[in-house]
Protein backbone atom coordinates (compact mmCIF):
# COMPACT_ATOMS: atom_id res chain seq x y z
CA UNK A 1 0.00 0.00 0.00
CA UNK A 2 2.57 2.36 0.47
CA UNK A 3 4.25 1.99 -2.66
CA UNK A 4 1.47 2.30 -4.08
CA UNK A 5 0.17 5.43 -2.59
CA UNK A 6 3.91 6.89 -3.60
CA UNK A 7 3.01 6.15 -6.46
CA UNK A 8 -0.19 8.26 -6.59
CA UNK A 9 1.51 11.16 -5.15
CA UNK A 10 4.30 11.24 -7.69
CA UNK A 11 1.30 11.20 -10.69
CA UNK A 12 -0.65 13.79 -8.57
CA UNK A 13 3.25 15.74 -8.28
CA UNK A 14 3.08 15.63 -11.82
CA UNK A 15 -0.48 16.74 -12.64
CA UNK A 16 0.34 19.59 -10.08
CA UNK A 17 2.69 21.07 -12.50
CA UNK A 18 1.14 20.62 -15.84
CA UNK A 19 -1.57 22.53 -14.18
CA UNK A 20 0.41 25.47 -12.85
CA UNK A 21 2.89 25.22 -15.89
CA UNK A 22 0.80 24.97 -18.94
CA UNK A 23 -2.95 26.57 -18.26
CA UNK A 24 -5.80 26.27 -20.55
CA UNK A 25 -6.76 29.59 -22.10
CA UNK A 26 -10.40 30.76 -20.45
CA UNK A 27 -13.57 29.20 -21.29
CA UNK A 28 -11.61 26.58 -23.71
CA UNK A 29 -11.08 23.03 -22.69
CA UNK A 30 -7.94 22.53 -20.67
CA UNK A 31 -5.33 20.44 -23.17
CA UNK A 32 -6.10 16.36 -22.94
CA UNK A 33 -2.58 15.91 -21.32
CA UNK A 34 -3.40 17.78 -17.88
CA UNK A 35 -6.93 16.82 -18.43
CA UNK A 36 -5.55 13.11 -18.42
CA UNK A 37 -3.05 13.51 -15.83
CA UNK A 38 -5.06 15.09 -13.38
CA UNK A 39 -7.46 12.18 -13.77
CA UNK A 40 -4.99 9.69 -13.43
CA UNK A 41 -3.90 10.76 -10.61
CA UNK A 42 -7.18 11.53 -8.79
CA UNK A 43 -7.97 7.92 -9.48
CA UNK A 44 -4.69 6.37 -8.17
CA UNK A 45 -5.67 8.69 -5.20
CA UNK A 46 -8.83 7.60 -4.90
CA UNK A 47 -7.82 4.14 -4.81
CA UNK A 48 -5.83 4.41 -1.97
CA UNK A 49 -8.61 6.14 0.72
CA UNK A 50 -11.43 3.73 2.54
CA UNK A 51 -14.53 4.28 1.77
CA UNK A 52 -14.76 6.98 4.89
CA UNK A 53 -12.20 8.70 3.82
CA UNK A 54 -13.87 9.18 0.59
CA UNK A 55 -16.88 9.91 2.08
CA UNK A 56 -14.97 13.31 4.35
CA UNK A 57 -13.64 14.38 0.92
CA UNK A 58 -17.19 15.58 0.50
CA UNK A 59 -17.20 17.47 3.43
CA UNK A 60 -15.68 21.11 4.55
CA UNK A 61 -16.21 22.34 7.77
CA UNK A 62 -16.20 26.18 8.64
CA UNK A 63 -13.22 28.16 10.28
CA UNK A 64 -13.74 31.94 11.68
CA UNK A 65 -12.30 34.72 10.98
CA UNK A 66 -10.66 35.20 14.39
CA UNK A 67 -8.32 32.07 13.92
CA UNK A 68 -7.93 30.36 17.76
CA UNK A 69 -5.23 29.75 19.66
CA UNK A 70 -3.42 26.70 19.39
CA UNK A 71 -4.41 25.71 22.99
CA UNK A 72 -8.55 26.59 22.16
CA UNK A 73 -11.11 24.26 22.48
CA UNK A 74 -11.81 25.46 18.65
CA UNK A 75 -8.56 24.69 17.57
CA UNK A 76 -8.51 21.63 18.63
CA UNK A 77 -11.98 20.83 17.13
CA UNK A 78 -10.41 21.76 13.84
CA UNK A 79 -7.42 19.69 14.10
CA UNK A 80 -9.74 16.91 15.08
CA UNK A 81 -11.37 17.29 11.78
CA UNK A 82 -8.12 17.61 8.92
CA UNK A 83 -6.26 15.40 11.56
CA UNK A 84 -8.78 12.29 12.31
CA UNK A 85 -12.23 12.67 10.29
CA UNK A 86 -10.53 13.38 6.50
CA UNK A 87 -12.38 16.27 5.88
CA UNK A 88 -11.71 17.55 2.26
CA UNK A 89 -11.71 20.99 2.99
CA UNK A 90 -12.06 24.38 5.19
CA UNK A 91 -14.40 27.04 4.11
CA UNK A 92 -12.94 30.71 6.06
CA UNK A 93 -16.35 32.71 7.47
CA UNK A 94 -16.73 35.58 9.59
CA UNK A 95 -17.39 35.66 12.72
CA UNK A 96 -20.19 38.57 13.61
CA UNK A 97 -20.39 39.84 17.26
CA UNK A 98 -22.11 42.93 18.56
CA UNK A 99 -23.19 43.25 15.27
CA UNK A 100 -20.05 44.03 13.77
CA UNK A 101 -17.72 41.19 11.56
CA UNK A 102 -14.87 40.24 12.42
CA UNK A 103 -12.12 39.58 9.42
CA UNK A 104 -9.30 36.99 9.43
CA UNK A 105 -6.11 38.66 9.93
CA UNK A 106 -4.20 37.82 6.59
CA UNK A 107 -1.08 36.34 8.45
CA UNK A 108 -2.34 34.88 11.29
CA UNK A 109 -5.03 33.08 8.66
CA UNK A 110 -1.98 31.79 6.25
CA UNK A 111 -0.23 29.99 9.21
CA UNK A 112 -3.84 28.44 10.58
CA UNK A 113 -4.45 27.01 6.83
CA UNK A 114 -0.85 26.01 6.80
CA UNK A 115 -0.99 24.64 10.47
CA UNK A 116 -4.08 22.54 9.27
CA UNK A 117 -2.54 21.73 6.01
CA UNK A 118 0.52 20.15 7.76
CA UNK A 119 -1.97 17.93 9.24
CA UNK A 120 -4.13 16.36 6.37
CA UNK A 121 -3.50 12.92 4.45
CA UNK A 122 -5.09 15.08 1.45
CA UNK A 123 -4.21 18.56 1.01
CA UNK A 124 -7.18 20.63 1.92
CA UNK A 125 -9.29 22.50 -0.59
CA UNK A 126 -9.86 25.85 1.06
CA UNK A 127 -12.44 28.09 -0.04
CA UNK A 128 -13.72 31.81 0.89
CA UNK A 129 -17.28 33.82 -0.12
CA UNK A 130 -14.75 36.32 -2.20
CA UNK A 131 -17.17 38.01 -3.75
CA UNK A 132 -15.60 41.31 -3.60
CA UNK A 133 -12.39 40.08 -3.41
CA UNK A 134 -10.67 38.43 -0.26
CA UNK A 135 -11.58 41.38 2.03
CA UNK A 136 -15.17 40.02 2.03
CA UNK A 137 -13.48 37.72 4.77
CA UNK A 138 -9.29 38.65 5.28
CA UNK A 139 -8.57 42.51 6.33
CA UNK A 140 -5.30 44.00 4.69
CA UNK A 141 -6.95 42.68 1.39
CA UNK A 142 -8.22 44.91 -1.32
CA UNK A 143 -11.61 46.48 -0.81
CA UNK A 144 -13.40 46.23 -4.40
CA UNK A 145 -16.77 46.88 -4.67
CA UNK A 146 -19.80 44.68 -4.75
CA UNK A 147 -21.24 43.42 -7.73
CA UNK A 148 -23.42 45.83 -8.57
CA UNK A 149 -21.55 48.80 -8.64
CA UNK A 150 -19.92 46.51 -11.25
CA UNK A 151 -22.80 46.92 -13.34
CA UNK A 152 -23.89 50.41 -12.78
CA UNK A 153 -20.00 50.81 -13.87
CA UNK A 154 -20.57 49.03 -16.97
CA UNK A 155 -17.10 48.16 -17.50
CA UNK A 156 -16.85 44.59 -18.65
CA UNK A 157 -13.04 44.76 -18.22
CA UNK A 158 -12.95 45.58 -14.70
CA UNK A 159 -14.79 42.53 -13.48
CA UNK A 160 -12.47 40.55 -15.48
CA UNK A 161 -9.48 42.50 -13.57
CA UNK A 162 -11.47 41.84 -9.91
CA UNK A 163 -11.32 38.01 -10.97
CA UNK A 164 -7.55 38.41 -11.81
CA UNK A 165 -6.80 40.04 -8.43
CA UNK A 166 -8.90 37.99 -6.13
CA UNK A 167 -7.20 34.62 -7.43
CA UNK A 168 -3.70 36.52 -7.00
CA UNK A 169 -4.99 37.41 -3.22
CA UNK A 170 -6.71 34.03 -2.49
CA UNK A 171 -3.38 32.12 -3.45
CA UNK A 172 -1.08 33.97 -1.22
CA UNK A 173 -3.69 33.63 1.75
CA UNK A 174 -3.59 29.70 0.70
CA UNK A 175 -7.35 29.92 -0.77
CA UNK A 176 -7.89 27.82 -3.77
CA UNK A 177 -11.75 28.01 -3.83
CA UNK A 178 -13.31 31.24 -4.70
CA UNK A 179 -17.40 30.91 -3.97
CA UNK A 180 -17.83 33.83 -6.34
CA UNK A 181 -19.05 35.26 -8.30
CA UNK A 182 -22.81 35.77 -7.38
CA UNK A 183 -24.88 35.01 -10.57
CA UNK A 184 -27.89 36.29 -9.35
CA UNK A 185 -30.38 37.91 -11.44
CA UNK A 186 -31.53 40.59 -8.96
CA UNK A 187 -35.41 41.43 -10.08
CA UNK A 188 -36.73 41.69 -6.58
CA UNK A 189 -36.62 45.19 -4.78
CA UNK A 190 -37.43 43.45 -1.52
CA UNK A 191 -34.46 40.81 -1.80
CA UNK A 192 -32.93 41.46 1.51
CA UNK A 193 -30.09 38.60 1.23
CA UNK A 194 -28.79 39.22 -2.20
CA UNK A 195 -28.98 43.14 -3.51
CA UNK A 196 -25.90 44.49 -4.20
CA UNK A 197 -24.37 41.12 -4.37
CA UNK A 198 -25.76 40.76 -7.99
CA UNK A 199 -24.62 42.47 -11.45
CA UNK A 200 -27.72 43.73 -11.72
CA UNK A 201 -30.95 42.59 -13.23
CA UNK A 202 -30.49 42.27 -16.46
CA UNK A 203 -29.43 38.81 -17.14
CA UNK A 204 -27.59 39.13 -20.31
CA UNK A 205 -25.57 41.70 -18.54
CA UNK A 206 -24.81 39.70 -15.28
CA UNK A 207 -23.79 36.74 -17.76
CA UNK A 208 -20.97 38.73 -19.16
CA UNK A 209 -19.62 40.22 -15.66
CA UNK A 210 -20.18 36.59 -14.71
CA UNK A 211 -18.20 35.38 -18.19
CA UNK A 212 -15.54 38.15 -17.58
CA UNK A 213 -14.86 37.33 -13.46
CA UNK A 214 -14.16 33.89 -14.87
CA UNK A 215 -11.82 34.58 -17.35
CA UNK A 216 -9.97 36.57 -15.19
CA UNK A 217 -9.75 34.14 -11.81
CA UNK A 218 -8.28 31.97 -14.55
CA UNK A 219 -5.98 33.95 -16.45
CA UNK A 220 -3.34 34.10 -14.32
CA UNK A 221 -1.21 30.55 -14.19
CA UNK A 222 0.62 31.10 -10.91
CA UNK A 223 -2.35 31.76 -9.05
CA UNK A 224 -5.29 28.67 -10.35
CA UNK A 225 -7.91 28.67 -8.18
CA UNK A 226 -11.74 27.34 -8.49
CA UNK A 227 -14.44 29.33 -9.37
CA UNK A 228 -18.17 29.29 -8.65
CA UNK A 229 -21.56 30.19 -10.03
CA UNK A 230 -23.76 31.09 -7.36
CA UNK A 231 -27.00 30.32 -6.35
CA UNK A 232 -28.56 27.75 -8.25
CA UNK A 233 -31.50 28.12 -9.51
CA UNK A 234 -31.54 32.04 -9.15
CA UNK A 235 -32.06 33.73 -5.83
CA UNK A 236 -33.10 37.05 -7.42
CA UNK A 237 -36.22 36.99 -7.69
CA UNK A 238 -37.16 36.13 -3.51
CA UNK A 239 -38.25 37.92 -0.75
CA UNK A 240 -36.71 36.00 1.81
CA UNK A 241 -33.75 35.91 3.20
CA UNK A 242 -32.18 31.65 3.47
CA UNK A 243 -29.93 32.30 5.89
CA UNK A 244 -33.25 32.72 8.41
CA UNK A 245 -36.07 30.95 6.93
CA UNK A 246 -36.91 28.61 3.23
CA UNK A 247 -37.33 31.63 0.43
CA UNK A 248 -39.88 30.59 -2.61
CA UNK A 249 -39.07 30.97 -6.01
CA UNK A 250 -42.29 31.53 -7.74
CA UNK A 251 -41.15 31.83 -11.33
CA UNK A 252 -42.19 29.31 -14.01
CA UNK A 253 -39.60 26.81 -16.26
CA UNK A 254 -40.02 29.29 -19.09
CA UNK A 255 -39.45 32.40 -17.19
CA UNK A 256 -36.31 30.72 -15.69
CA UNK A 257 -35.09 30.48 -19.27
CA UNK A 258 -35.43 33.45 -19.84
CA UNK A 259 -34.10 35.05 -16.80
CA UNK A 260 -32.33 33.21 -14.05
CA UNK A 261 -30.32 30.08 -16.18
CA UNK A 262 -29.41 32.68 -18.51
CA UNK A 263 -26.03 33.70 -16.78
CA UNK A 264 -26.14 30.12 -15.27
CA UNK A 265 -25.54 28.80 -19.11
CA UNK A 266 -22.83 31.99 -19.42
CA UNK A 267 -20.90 30.34 -16.55
CA UNK A 268 -21.43 26.88 -17.99
CA UNK A 269 -20.39 27.81 -21.15
CA UNK A 270 -16.95 29.45 -19.92
CA UNK A 271 -16.02 25.88 -17.99
CA UNK A 272 -17.10 27.42 -14.27
CA UNK A 273 -15.59 24.88 -11.83
CA UNK A 274 -18.71 24.79 -9.61
CA UNK A 275 -22.15 25.85 -8.55
CA UNK A 276 -23.15 26.72 -5.49
CA UNK A 277 -27.22 25.47 -4.64
CA UNK A 278 -29.63 27.61 -2.74
CA UNK A 279 -31.68 26.85 0.00
CA UNK A 280 -35.09 27.78 -1.70
CA UNK A 281 -38.31 26.23 -3.34
CA UNK A 282 -38.78 26.26 -7.09
CA UNK A 283 -42.06 24.44 -7.56
CA UNK A 284 -42.14 24.35 -11.31
CA UNK A 285 -39.27 22.29 -10.97
CA UNK A 286 -39.43 20.33 -7.74
CA UNK A 287 -43.10 20.13 -6.92
CA UNK A 288 -42.63 18.79 -3.69
CA UNK A 289 -41.76 21.74 -0.65
CA UNK A 290 -38.32 21.15 -0.70
CA UNK A 291 -34.91 23.22 -0.88
CA UNK A 292 -33.27 23.37 -4.26
CA UNK A 293 -29.47 21.77 -2.33
CA UNK A 294 -31.76 18.44 -1.96
CA UNK A 295 -33.73 18.23 -4.98
CA UNK A 296 -32.39 15.56 -7.43
CA UNK A 297 -35.05 17.02 -10.15
CA UNK A 298 -33.17 20.66 -9.61
CA UNK A 299 -29.45 19.51 -9.15
CA UNK A 300 -29.74 16.15 -11.45
CA UNK A 301 -32.22 16.77 -13.50
CA UNK A 302 -32.07 20.36 -14.56
CA UNK A 303 -28.33 21.65 -13.67
CA UNK A 304 -26.75 17.91 -14.71
CA UNK A 305 -28.91 17.06 -17.20
CA UNK A 306 -30.80 20.23 -19.21
CA UNK A 307 -27.77 22.26 -18.35
CA UNK A 308 -24.91 19.66 -19.21
CA UNK A 309 -23.00 20.89 -16.06
CA UNK A 310 -20.41 18.20 -14.95
CA UNK A 311 -18.62 19.92 -12.79
CA UNK A 312 -18.52 20.32 -8.76
CA UNK A 313 -21.56 20.99 -7.05
CA UNK A 314 -21.56 22.49 -3.69
CA UNK A 315 -24.27 23.30 -1.05
CA UNK A 316 -24.57 26.66 0.25
CA UNK A 317 -24.28 26.69 3.73
CA UNK A 318 -25.78 23.81 5.47
CA UNK A 319 -25.91 25.56 8.93
CA UNK A 320 -28.18 27.92 7.48
CA UNK A 321 -31.92 27.99 8.52
CA UNK A 322 -33.40 27.52 5.05
CA UNK A 323 -31.83 24.27 4.90
CA UNK A 324 -31.60 23.14 8.87
CA UNK A 325 -35.17 23.95 9.65
CA UNK A 326 -36.32 21.25 7.53
CA UNK A 327 -34.04 18.48 7.92
CA UNK A 328 -31.78 17.25 10.92
CA UNK A 329 -27.77 17.58 10.09
CA UNK A 330 -27.34 14.39 9.21
CA UNK A 331 -30.38 13.83 7.37
CA UNK A 332 -29.75 17.17 5.14
CA UNK A 333 -26.62 15.83 4.08
CA UNK A 334 -27.43 12.35 2.69
CA UNK A 335 -30.20 14.05 1.31
CA UNK A 336 -27.92 16.53 -0.74
CA UNK A 337 -25.37 13.80 -1.88
CA UNK A 338 -28.68 11.65 -3.14
CA UNK A 339 -29.84 14.84 -5.43
CA UNK A 340 -26.61 15.29 -6.94
CA UNK A 341 -24.19 17.40 -4.54
CA UNK A 342 -20.91 17.14 -4.57
CA UNK A 343 -19.48 18.73 -1.63
CA UNK A 344 -21.24 19.40 1.75
CA UNK A 345 -20.30 22.98 2.86
CA UNK A 346 -20.92 23.92 6.40
CA UNK A 347 -22.56 20.95 7.94
CA UNK A 348 -22.99 21.97 11.71
CA UNK A 349 -21.38 18.66 12.47
CA UNK A 350 -19.05 17.56 9.99
CA UNK A 351 -18.75 14.06 12.17
CA UNK A 352 -22.58 13.98 11.96
CA UNK A 353 -22.32 14.48 8.23
CA UNK A 354 -19.97 11.59 7.85
CA UNK A 355 -21.38 9.10 9.63
CA UNK A 356 -25.01 9.57 8.28
CA UNK A 357 -23.57 9.33 4.62
CA UNK A 358 -21.53 6.35 5.84
CA UNK A 359 -25.14 5.14 7.03
CA UNK A 360 -26.56 5.77 4.12
CA UNK A 361 -24.19 4.08 2.23
CA UNK A 362 -24.58 0.39 4.33
CA UNK A 363 -27.97 0.91 4.02
CA UNK A 364 -27.98 0.41 0.25
CA UNK A 365 -29.42 4.21 0.07
CA UNK A 366 -26.47 6.20 -1.24
CA UNK A 367 -24.39 3.60 -3.95
CA UNK A 368 -20.41 3.74 -3.46
CA UNK A 369 -20.16 4.26 -7.16
CA UNK A 370 -22.19 7.42 -6.48
CA UNK A 371 -19.56 8.51 -3.49
CA UNK A 372 -16.73 7.76 -5.78
CA UNK A 373 -18.24 10.15 -8.35
CA UNK A 374 -17.86 12.44 -6.14
CA UNK A 375 -15.22 12.12 -4.57
CA UNK A 376 -13.22 12.02 -7.99
CA UNK A 377 -15.03 15.14 -8.92
CA UNK A 378 -13.15 16.82 -5.45
CA UNK A 379 -9.71 15.20 -6.35
CA UNK A 380 -9.28 16.59 -9.81
CA UNK A 381 -10.35 20.29 -8.37
CA UNK A 382 -7.54 19.51 -6.00
CA UNK A 383 -5.57 18.45 -8.96
CA UNK A 384 -6.35 21.29 -11.14
CA UNK A 385 -5.26 24.23 -8.64
CA UNK A 386 -1.89 22.30 -8.05
CA UNK A 387 -2.52 21.23 -5.05
CA UNK A 388 0.15 18.40 -3.74
CA UNK A 389 1.81 17.44 -0.54
CA UNK A 390 4.79 19.52 -1.84
CA UNK A 391 2.98 22.82 -2.60
CA UNK A 392 -0.10 22.84 -0.11
CA UNK A 393 2.05 24.87 2.18
CA UNK A 394 2.08 29.42 1.24
CA UNK A 395 5.05 31.46 2.02
CA UNK A 396 4.29 33.05 5.02
CA UNK A 397 7.11 35.37 4.83
CA UNK A 398 5.61 36.65 0.86
CA UNK A 399 1.76 36.80 2.15
CA UNK A 400 1.72 40.53 2.28
CA UNK A 401 3.35 40.72 -1.41
CA UNK A 402 0.64 40.39 -3.14
CA UNK A 403 -2.07 42.25 -0.84
CA UNK A 404 -3.57 45.47 -1.20
CA UNK A 405 -1.39 46.47 -3.85
CA UNK A 406 -1.25 50.16 -5.29
CA UNK A 407 -2.73 49.10 -8.78
CA UNK A 408 -5.52 46.90 -7.06
CA UNK A 409 -6.33 50.02 -5.08
CA UNK A 410 -6.32 52.06 -7.44
CA UNK A 411 -8.77 49.27 -10.00
CA UNK A 412 -11.11 49.22 -7.07
CA UNK A 413 -11.11 52.96 -6.89
CA UNK A 414 -11.63 53.79 -10.06
CA UNK A 415 -14.47 50.97 -10.34
CA UNK A 416 -16.66 52.70 -7.30
CA UNK A 417 -16.03 56.36 -9.19
CA UNK A 418 -17.89 55.02 -11.98
CA UNK A 419 -20.17 53.33 -10.00
CA UNK A 420 -21.91 56.59 -8.95
CA UNK A 421 -25.34 57.01 -10.25
CA UNK A 422 -27.63 59.94 -9.94
CA UNK A 423 -31.16 58.95 -10.20
CA UNK A 424 -32.83 62.13 -9.45
CA UNK A 425 -31.47 65.83 -9.26
CA UNK A 426 -34.03 68.34 -8.52
CA UNK A 427 -33.11 72.08 -8.01
CA UNK A 428 -29.63 70.63 -9.44
CA UNK A 429 -28.61 70.15 -5.44
CA UNK A 430 -25.74 67.77 -7.02
CA UNK A 431 -23.05 68.77 -7.09
CA UNK A 432 -23.62 70.70 -3.95
CA UNK A 433 -23.24 74.67 -4.23
CA UNK A 434 -21.87 75.36 -0.73
CA UNK A 435 -20.46 72.36 0.84
CA UNK A 436 -18.58 74.32 3.93
CA UNK A 437 -22.74 75.46 5.16
CA UNK A 438 -24.06 72.06 4.42
CA UNK A 439 -24.92 69.17 6.44
CA UNK A 440 -24.45 65.54 6.51
CA UNK A 441 -26.38 63.28 8.46
CA UNK A 442 -24.21 59.68 8.08
CA UNK A 443 -26.63 56.33 8.77
CA UNK A 444 -23.92 53.98 10.19
CA UNK A 445 -26.68 50.80 11.25
CA UNK A 446 -25.08 50.64 14.65
CA UNK A 447 -23.73 53.45 16.40
CA UNK A 448 -20.54 50.96 17.04
CA UNK A 449 -20.20 50.50 13.21
CA UNK A 450 -16.79 51.40 10.96
CA UNK A 451 -19.44 52.84 8.19
CA UNK A 452 -19.10 56.25 7.63
CA UNK A 453 -15.90 57.16 9.19
CA UNK A 454 -14.02 57.74 5.81
CA UNK A 455 -16.91 60.08 4.45
CA UNK A 456 -16.88 61.80 7.33
CA UNK A 457 -13.39 62.20 7.22
CA UNK A 458 -13.55 63.42 3.66
CA UNK A 459 -16.03 65.35 3.45
CA UNK A 460 -14.44 67.24 6.66
CA UNK A 461 -11.19 67.48 4.83
CA UNK A 462 -13.55 69.40 1.71
CA UNK A 463 -15.74 71.41 4.09
CA UNK A 464 -13.94 71.57 7.37
CA UNK A 465 -16.94 74.29 8.75
CA UNK A 466 -20.03 71.83 7.35
CA UNK A 467 -21.50 70.20 10.12
CA UNK A 468 -21.65 65.78 10.47
CA UNK A 469 -23.58 64.04 12.58
CA UNK A 470 -24.12 59.84 13.01
CA UNK A 471 -27.40 58.77 13.54
CA UNK A 472 -28.70 54.98 13.91
CA UNK A 473 -31.63 53.13 14.35
CA UNK A 474 -31.20 52.27 18.21
CA UNK A 475 -31.51 56.11 18.82
CA UNK A 476 -34.91 57.47 20.31
CA UNK A 477 -37.30 59.46 18.75
CA UNK A 478 -36.78 62.28 20.86
CA UNK A 479 -33.23 61.85 20.12
CA UNK A 480 -33.23 62.49 16.12
CA UNK A 481 -35.96 64.74 16.65
CA UNK A 482 -33.77 67.03 18.70
CA UNK A 483 -30.91 66.46 15.46
CA UNK A 484 -34.00 67.39 12.86
CA UNK A 485 -34.46 70.75 14.45
CA UNK A 486 -30.62 71.36 14.50
CA UNK A 487 -30.46 71.05 11.07
CA UNK A 488 -33.37 73.10 10.02
CA UNK A 489 -31.13 76.47 8.83
CA UNK A 490 -28.89 73.98 6.68
CA UNK A 491 -29.59 75.16 3.11
CA UNK A 492 -28.87 71.34 1.90
CA UNK A 493 -28.83 68.32 3.97
CA UNK A 494 -26.77 65.42 2.80
CA UNK A 495 -28.56 61.68 4.05
CA UNK A 496 -26.32 58.85 3.81
CA UNK A 497 -26.88 55.21 4.34
CA UNK A 498 -25.11 51.94 4.19
CA UNK A 499 -28.04 49.52 4.88
CA UNK A 500 -28.68 46.52 2.49
CA UNK A 501 -32.85 46.15 3.82
CA UNK A 502 -35.02 47.17 2.16
CA UNK A 503 -36.07 49.71 4.88
CA UNK A 504 -33.96 51.53 7.21
CA UNK A 505 -33.92 50.48 10.88
CA UNK A 506 -35.36 51.36 14.52
CA UNK A 507 -36.68 55.04 14.17
CA UNK A 508 -34.67 56.55 11.17
CA UNK A 509 -37.20 55.83 8.38
CA UNK A 510 -39.64 58.91 9.98
CA UNK A 511 -36.93 60.87 10.70
CA UNK A 512 -36.10 60.94 7.30
CA UNK A 513 -39.30 61.89 6.19
CA UNK A 514 -38.81 64.60 8.58
CA UNK A 515 -35.88 65.89 7.04
CA UNK A 516 -37.34 65.40 3.07
CA UNK A 517 -40.49 68.07 4.40
CA UNK A 518 -38.29 70.28 5.76
CA UNK A 519 -37.34 73.61 4.18
CA UNK A 520 -33.69 72.00 3.54
CA UNK A 521 -33.27 70.38 0.03
CA UNK A 522 -32.35 66.32 1.06
CA UNK A 523 -29.85 64.51 -1.32
CA UNK A 524 -30.62 60.77 -0.33
CA UNK A 525 -27.26 58.94 -0.71
CA UNK A 526 -27.53 54.87 -1.05
CA UNK A 527 -24.33 53.10 -0.57
CA UNK A 528 -26.21 49.76 -0.01
CA UNK A 529 -29.47 49.21 -1.10
CA UNK A 530 -30.61 50.97 -4.43
CA UNK A 531 -34.21 50.72 -3.89
CA UNK A 532 -34.62 52.81 -0.70
CA UNK A 533 -35.74 55.81 -2.92
CA UNK A 534 -39.47 54.34 -3.06
CA UNK A 535 -39.41 55.07 0.99
CA UNK A 536 -38.59 58.51 0.63
CA UNK A 537 -40.17 60.38 -2.53
CA UNK A 538 -39.89 63.95 -1.61
CA UNK A 539 -35.57 63.71 -1.79
CA UNK A 540 -34.86 66.38 -3.56
CA UNK A 541 -31.69 64.06 -5.24
CA UNK A 542 -30.88 60.53 -5.30
CA UNK A 543 -27.10 58.94 -5.90
CA UNK A 544 -26.65 55.28 -5.49
CA UNK A 545 -22.99 53.88 -5.40
CA UNK A 546 -23.96 49.77 -5.05
CA UNK A 547 -21.11 49.43 -2.46
CA UNK A 548 -20.45 49.96 1.49
CA UNK A 549 -16.86 49.57 0.72
CA UNK A 550 -14.38 52.22 1.71
CA UNK A 551 -13.69 53.51 -1.95
CA UNK A 552 -17.17 53.82 -2.46
CA UNK A 553 -17.67 56.02 0.34
CA UNK A 554 -14.91 58.36 -0.83
CA UNK A 555 -16.43 58.49 -4.16
CA UNK A 556 -19.95 59.49 -2.62
CA UNK A 557 -18.15 62.40 -1.36
CA UNK A 558 -16.40 63.11 -4.42
CA UNK A 559 -19.32 63.17 -6.41
CA UNK A 560 -21.67 65.55 -4.10
CA UNK A 561 -18.95 68.02 -4.56
CA UNK A 562 -18.00 68.02 -8.14
CA UNK A 563 -14.91 66.11 -8.06
CA UNK A 564 -15.46 63.56 -10.38
CA UNK A 565 -18.12 63.15 -13.34
CA UNK A 566 -20.89 61.04 -12.54
CA UNK A 567 -21.59 58.70 -15.10
CA UNK A 568 -23.46 55.42 -13.69
CA UNK A 569 -26.21 54.17 -14.84
CA UNK A 570 -28.65 51.81 -12.93
CA UNK A 571 -28.24 48.16 -13.42
CA UNK A 572 -31.88 47.64 -11.31
CA UNK A 573 -35.40 49.51 -11.80
CA UNK A 574 -36.43 51.61 -8.86
CA UNK A 575 -40.46 51.14 -8.97
CA UNK A 576 -41.96 53.94 -9.85
CA UNK A 577 -38.87 55.62 -9.84
CA UNK A 578 -36.54 55.23 -12.46
CA UNK A 579 -35.93 52.31 -14.81
CA UNK A 580 -33.01 50.04 -15.75
CA UNK A 581 -30.21 51.95 -17.52
CA UNK A 582 -31.29 55.55 -16.54
CA UNK A 583 -28.85 57.82 -14.93
CA UNK A 584 -28.42 61.45 -14.86
CA UNK A 585 -25.00 61.89 -16.29
CA UNK A 586 -22.88 65.36 -15.03
CA UNK A 587 -19.43 66.86 -15.82
CA UNK A 588 -17.22 67.71 -13.08
CA UNK A 589 -16.51 70.67 -11.92
CA UNK A 590 -13.26 72.42 -12.83
CA UNK A 591 -11.69 72.74 -9.32
CA UNK A 592 -9.73 69.86 -7.80
CA UNK A 593 -9.74 68.15 -5.01
CA UNK A 594 -7.73 68.88 -1.32
CA UNK A 595 -4.47 68.21 -0.94
CA UNK A 596 -3.39 64.68 1.35
CA UNK A 597 -2.10 67.50 3.66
Amino acid sequence: MRTFLSFAVAIWLAASCLAQRAPAPPAKPKPASAQNAARRAAQNLLRSLSLQDRVAQLVMGVAYGDVPGAQSKDYEKFRRWVRDLHIGGIIVNNRVQYGLVRNAEPHAVALFLNQMQKLSKVPLIVGGDFERGASMRVSDTTRFPHSMAYGAAGDIEESRYLGLATAREARALGFHWLFAPDTDVNNNPDNPVINIRSFGENPEAVGRHVAAYIEGARSDPRTPVLVTAKHFPGHGDTNVDSHLDLPRLEASRERMDQVELVPFRTAIAHQVDAVMTAHLTVPSVEPKDVPATVSARVLTGLLREDLDFQGLIVTDAMDMAGLAKQFRSGEASVRAIEAGADILLMPPDPAEAIRAVMAAVTRGRISRQRIDQSALRILEAKMRVGLSSKTKLVDLDAVSNSLELPEQAEHAQAVADRAITLVRNDGNLVPLAAPDQGCAVISSGIRISSFGQRMAEEFRKRAPHARVVFVDGSMSSAALDAIAGELGNCPAIVFATFTTNPTLNGNLGPFVEKLTEGPAPVALVTLGNPYLLRSFPKSAAYLAAFSTVTPSEVSVVKALLGEIPITGKLPVTIPDFALYGEGIQLPAKTRSAPSAN
